[in-house]
């Protein structure tokens, strides 16, 4: 699996920890839409798109399964979030 594009439109309203949202392309075949990036008390992280269920909770759509999956899409998105706010 390789992680082939990653676009990152900030938001940029005041008091929301949900600093931007991304969609993921994986082996320009498969795309994930609605990744928000979050501040968080010790920093930035990622959180996957997710659902409402009937019972009130929140489900994952999609998500990485091992830790070195999550690590490679919170390392791409974080970096592409980076450099959109160094173009500003």
């Amino acid at each position: 699996m390789k992680i082939t594009s990653v676009n990152v439109r900030k938001v940029e309203k005041e008091d929301n920890r949900m600093k931007g949202i991304a969609t993921v392309i994986i082996d320009e075949c498969f795309a994930i839409h609605d990744i928000r990036i979050i501040e968080g008390e010790k920093g930035l992280f990622i959180a996957m798109p997710s659902r409402k269920t009937p019972t009130g909770e929140y489900r994952d759509i999609a998500h990485p399964i091992n830790t070195e999956t999550r690590e490679i899409f919170t390392s791409a998105i974080l970096d592409a979030y980076n450099k959109a706010e160094d173009k500003e």
